[in-house]
């Protein structure tokens, strides 16, 4: 009796029989005129992704490099975040003054949680899913240190958006430990009952640092609350 993998291998076998053995993927004409990507030519990427950041329930600050201190200064204080961890790398012009503690590593899980959040960098943001992607370089940390604490503030360039996933992973090393974060964590019960902070940060904030003279002052924006 022939075997379902016996079955399969056959039919494979008789599919490829009028191949000729030396010929190899690359020696077939594939046309690659289809369109490779998910936004229009010319498109804000960075205006998308604000966008779709929102969506996902976090809050959107959009600023130059020279109004960055300020914006993380202002999220930090609307939160009353004071005690905040920070990943080596993370460049300490950027921390602002005033009544706050900033831990380093290393941190075990009960200090992460005992904190008020974590502010890192990204590595990519991705416009059309809203999505930040953290590979532990410098000033991300590892993924502890996002994902154990209750809030993370998140600084992101405009020129590290790109437009979807595989745009994303081009820039990405899969050798790094990638964490995809698409807002602030959340799920939902059989009756959909929404939870926050189950999986990660019940909230998120989101700097996009934009060239100067692009921006005006520091402007965030809310997500709509159902």
């Amino acid at each position: 009796m022939t075997s379902t993998r016996e079955a399969v291998l056959a039919r494979i076998r008789a599919a490829l029989a009028d191949v000729p053995a030396d010929e190899g993927p690359d020696d077939v004409p594939v046309p690659r005129d289809y369109r490779h990507g998910h936004t229009a030519p010319g498109e804000d990427l960075t205006a998308l992704f604000a966008e779709r950041v929102a969506d996902y329930r976090a809050t959107v600050t959009r600023t130059d490099p020279a109004g960055l201190p300020g914006a993380i200064a202002a999220a930090l204080t609307a939160r009353g975040a004071t005690r905040l961890a920070v990943p080596d790398g993370f460049p300490d012009e950027l921390l602002p003054p005033g009544n706050r503690e900033w831990h380093r590593e290393p941190l075990d899980v009960p200090a992460l949680d005992a904190l008020d959040g974590a502010v890192t960098l990204a590595a990519v943001g991705i416009a059309v899913t809203g999505t930040i992607v953290l590979d532990t370089g410098p000033g991300q940390g590892r993924r502890a240190l996002t994902l154990v604490p209750d809030y993370h503030l998140c600084v992101v360039r405009a020129e590290q958006i790109v437009d979807d996933v595989p745009a994303a992973l081009a820039r990405l090393d899969p050798r790094l430990p990638l964490t995809f974060v698409s807002g602030p964590s959340a799920t939902s019960d059989i009756e959909l009952t929404r939870v926050e902070g189950v999986h990660g940060p019940r909230t998120l904030d989101v700097i996009i640092v934009e060239p100067a003279g692009t921006t005006g002052p520091p402007h965030p924006e809310h997500p709509e609350q159902s």
